[in-house]
This record gives structure tokens, sequence and C-alpha cells, in this order.
């Protein structure tokens, strides 16, 4: 018998192969099977490493030289929302790796030597594990596709295939193969892979991820060797940025099969690095309070192609983040200063337009919150029963209406004069300036900026008290003492009893406002002025002899008049004025005093 190289040397200018190459890459490559193997799947007496592929007489009628039986399983293959291809069984030379690699044939059937005696390896079949594919292959990358202009011209984030194959070659019809990505005589990058793995530059090849190349998973050079959970299988290399895709990504056998995530559960890929362990911040201790976006309250039926008008109740991290563009912001926005458009760790993220409209790349946060918190069948709840009732933050949050906060666009009037600076009369402001942590750095804490949890609700970044009876204090309105003047408040600046209703009534804030605003359709600017909803539950209708009546009627800057019951008390038509809307302080106080004790 002919052993070894030598013999081989021969066969491999038959098959067109580089000998030197196969000799310096194959030799005690997992893809040496021979006796002298240093692997633990070998042969007991085989000398001969060629022979368990190849063979130069008694081959099968196919390129090169083939040695082996070609499975008939039927696969079940790769499926995917997001891919543009069609995805059919695998062929040519993919079926050759998968006559091993789907665990279904023995290792040591071969065509050059009898049925009955094949070549005894210490493994029959290829082990359970990374490298047995099985016959169900939608945990696997793709392959059994036609990788041709007219996929890259329907995706914009797949690079043209002339650009691709001379470095990662297709088959003959353009096909995508298990040998575009490996090359199976040559192991010198590890896992035969054709291009490095590090710093995802064989994924990058053919995707071309938008923002993906300025992003803190592409640039990242901090350590993975905290992970706190990584039960699948350990990264390769040491730093964020030399694993790129691979911190979240597996080729083969992904838990996460349709995006091919190492974790089932979208967020334990994120959860995994951002609990402090790896990432910055502690976003896992975040989404743990008492008010988050928590995906173990709300679900996890997440799909990148989902209508945000018609998905079913849920929350994830890639609903805000883009994980391919996501990165640090670049220094902190001005208190007003319309820093209300995506950056950082939400670029590249898709969102409803306030007319409604969806668009792939917001620009805009609010965008990205009207997902779910605008027309979406899954939004949220009510906390409030109002006198006029929305849940639809993006009619709430429309520049035509009688009034609102200035999320979408600035405030058309300018009687708001307990701005505390740097606010100004004609600033946007931002949905997270109020949605955010309660330990976010813009909270002068030091977690992550972001709505992911708080300790108050409704996921506030500082405290709101809405229960009746509430004592007035800095620390039980702090939320609205961030932007407005706790003293213009209490001084009566704007309006000439706040300081009675909140202080000595101890009336809430909420009892008479609407932190978003009063949509168009539902209210207007004679009763729905200065963001006016009553809260039902503190105030009620009272009885007039035109019926009951709730109602505010705005009659001039700074001045108005209230129809209601409160604490009961009725308040009919009941005028206020302040210093600076026609009438003196002492008029004011006048007034006061003749509506009775307690209104």
């Amino acid at each position: 018998m002919i052993q070894g190289t030598r013999h081989w040397a021969v066969v491999a200018c038959v098959v067109g192969a580089s000998v030197a190459m196969a000799d310096e890459s194959i030799v005690n490559s997992p893809h040496d099977l021979s006796a002298r193997s240093p692997n633990p799947i070998r042969a007991v007496d085989e000398g001969r490493i060629c022979i368990f592929c190849h063979a130069p007489h008694n081959a099968a009628p196919q390129t090169p030289l083939w040695n082996r039986e070609n499975p008939r399983t039927h696969y079940r293959v790769y499926r995917s929302s997001t891919t543009d291809a069609r995805i059919d069984q695998p062929s040519g030379s993919s079926k050759m790796c998968l006559s091993c690699h789907d665990g279904s044939m023995a290792l040591g059937n071969v065509l050059s030597r009898n049925v009955n005696d094949p070549i005894v390896v210490t493994a029959r079949t290829m082990p359970p594990g990374t490298s047995d594919l099985t016959n169900d292959l939608s945990d696997d990358h793709p392959i059994g596709f036609r990788y041709d202009r007219a996929l890259s011209n329907i995706d914009s984030q797949i690079r043209p295939p002339e650009i691709v194959s001379p470095i990662l070659p297709l088959g003959a019809h353009n096909e995508m193969h298990c040998s575009t990505c490996h090359d199976p005589h040559n192991n010198q990058l590890g896992d035969f892979l054709r291009i490095t793995d590090q710093m995802s530059a064989i994924c990058v090849t053919c995707h071309d991820r938008d923002g993906w190349h300025q992003s803190a998973h592409a640039l990242s050079p901090k350590r993975v060797s905290s992970r706190t959970v990584d039960p699948t299988l350990r990264l390769k290399y040491d730093s964020v940025r030399d694993n790129g895709c691979m911190n979240c990504h597996r080729i083969h056998s992904a838990p996460g099969r349709e995006q091919l995530l190492r974790h089932s559960g979208d967020d334990d890929n994120c959860l995994n690095c951002h609990d402090g362990s790896v990432a910055r911040f502690n976003i896992a201790s975040e989404v743990g309070k008492f008010s988050a976006h928590d995906s173990r309250d709300f679900g996890r039926d997440h799909d990148p192609t989902e209508s945000p008008f018609t998905m079913r109740r849920h929350v994830v991290c890639a609903d805000c983040h883009n994980p391919h563009a996501a990165k640090s912001s670049t220094g902190p926005v001005a208190a007003g200063a319309r820093g209300a458009r995506v950056r950082g760790a939400i670029e590249f993220v898709s969102g409803v337009t306030i007319t409604g409209r969806e668009t792939d790349n917001a620009d805009f946060t609010y965008e990205i919150c009207f997902k779910c918190h605008g027309d979406s069948v899954a939004r949220p709840r009510i906390t409030i029963s109002r006198d006029v009732t929305q849940t639809n933050t993006r009619l709430e949050f429309q520049t035509s209406n009688p009034s609102f906060h200035p999320v979408a666009g600035p405030r058309r009037n300018s009687d708001v004069v307990s701005l505390l600076p740097p606010y100004r009369v004609g600033d946007v402001i931002s949905c997270t300036d109020c949605h955010s942590s309660d330990n976010a750095r813009s909270a002068s804490g030091s977690g992550a900026n972001g709505p992911h949890g708080s300790i108050f609700e409704p996921l506030l970044e500082r405290n709101y008290e809405t229960a009746d009876f509430t004592a007035e204090s800095a620390e039980a309105y702090a939320l609205c003492y961030k932007c407005h003047n706790r003293d213009s408040i209490l001084n009566d600046d704007s309006f000439a009893r706040h300081r009675r209703h909140i202080l000595a009534i101890r009336a809430p804030c909420s009892a008479c406002h609407d932190a978003h605003g009063v949509n168009r359709g539902q209210g207007n600017a004679t009763n729905h002025g200065s963001l006016i909803n009553f809260d039902l539950s503190i105030v009620s209708p009272a009885a007039t002899p035109s019926g009951l009546r709730l109602e505010y009627q705005d009659t001039g800057r700074l001045s108005g008049n209230c129809t209601l019951t409160c604490h009961g008390f009725a308040h009919i038509e009941l005028p206020y004025f302040n210093s600076t809307g026609g009438k003196t302080a002492a008029s004011s106080r006048r007034i006061r005093t003749n509506a009775g004790a307690g209104q």
C-alpha cells in the first residue's frame, strides 16, 4: 500500500489541487482522518489522508474525483422574514460537505472500498456537536440560494456579487455553497475559513450593514472575558472589536435560528454584555426595575419586519436599538437645544413619523417611541381616566393641537413664564427628557440615559406624584420642577391659584394637566389650552342651571374660569387672573377669598 502524501502528490495533480497547500494545511487539521492524525476522530489503520474524500479510481462521476456517496437527505432549510433570497435544498459541493457533516453517513464509507469493508474510524459518524449540522439547516447560515445582481439590487445591504465572488467563490450559477466561505483544504485561518472572521472581515465581504463600520460593536476594544453568560460557545477572540458579529451571532447551530443569534431570547444576546460585565452601563439592572421596558413583562414577539400598527405587544432591545449601528454619543446635548434628533445608540432605527408614516430610519427620538406608543393596536392602556381620553401619543403631540408639550415642534404662544434656564419658549424637548432611568446621567446619576427602567412609574426620570392630597414638595413634583421654576409656580406667576391648589388644597399637577397634550379632534383651544384635561378620579362635573358641566374656559392671556366639582366644592365659572393678566394681586386675593373655603 502506498501511504502518506507521496501517493497523494500524484493524485493532487489529477484533481487540480496544490500539493504544497494541501500538505501544509490538511495534515493534522480536523479534516485529517488518517491514523496518524492527532485528532480524536481518526482511522484505526488507514494512513492516507485524502482517501476519505478523493480517489484516483472508482470515484463518483463528479469533480473532484469524489470518493463518497452524496446524501439523499431532505433538509430543513434556513428561513427568515428578512431574507430576500429563495433558499433551496443544498446541491453541488455543499452535498459533499454534508456527506459527513449531516451526521447520517459513516465517515469510513468511501466508494473506493467495498461497502462491506469500510475504513474503520474511531467514530462511526460525525459526533453530536457544532460539526454535526444534522438534517436541520435552519439554524445555520443559508446556502442553496443564488447570490446574484437581482438579490443585491433588492437588498441594499448586500454587496454586489462581482465584488464578492473573486474572494469567496460562488457556484456555477452563483449559488452560495459551504465552500464559498470554507476551503476544505486550507485551515490556516481556523475553521477552514477563506477569510479571517476577526473583526468580522469575512462577514462584511458580503454584508454591508448601515452604520456598522462606525458602530461600538465594530470598534470597541472592551474585553469579553468577563461576560457572565455564554453557555453555547465561548467567543474566539478577546475583545468586542475582534469578535465583531460573533459577539451576537453564530454561523452554525445558532439557538436563535432566524437571526442566527447566540441566544434564543433576543435580549439575552444584549444583556450578556450590557449587564456591566463588558459594556459600561448595567442595563440588565435597569430593565429589572419597578417600571421598565422589560421583555419578561411584555413578551418577545419581535420581528424585524413587523408592522408597528398591527404587531403584538412586546418589547426587546432591538425595538429601539440597531445593534449593527449603535454607538456611543459624542457628547451631551444642551437642554432645550432641539436635541431630539436620533444619535448614538439609536441611529438607523425604524420609526413612525408625526404624520403616521412608517420610516426605515427615524430622524427624531419620538418617531421610535411612536412605533409602540402611537397607532399600534398594542399600545399601553391609560393610567389616569381623563375628561378627554387618548392613548395615542402621536395624536397628543400634534403641533396643531390646542395644547401640547413641545416634543414634535415648538409651542405657538409665549405664555409659559416659569421655564428654568436654559429652557426658553420655542425650544423642543424629547420624550426621554421625561421618560428615562432614575439613575440616568441626565438626572445627575451614573447610569445610562434612556427609558430602560425606573423606580418612578410610568418610566419617569424623576418623581411625579399623581395621587390626590399629595403634600407639595420639590421631590413630589421633581419631574415638573426639572423645567418649571418652583418659585414661579408657587408665586402664582402664571396661574393665580397654583399655590392654593397644590400647596393648601394639595391637589396634584395631574388633577388639571395632561402632560402630553390634547388632540385637536377631541378638544379646542378655549377649553383645553395649557394642557388642561381633568383627572376624573379627582374632578367631576358641577351641577349648573344648564345641566352637569365639566369645563375650563380660556378668557385671555393667563386668565380663565372653571366649572367643575373638586373635593366636594362646586366651581361655577370661577374666574382667575394673575398680576400680568389685567388684574392686581389684591384683586386675585379677593376673588380667592370670595370663592369660599377650600376652593
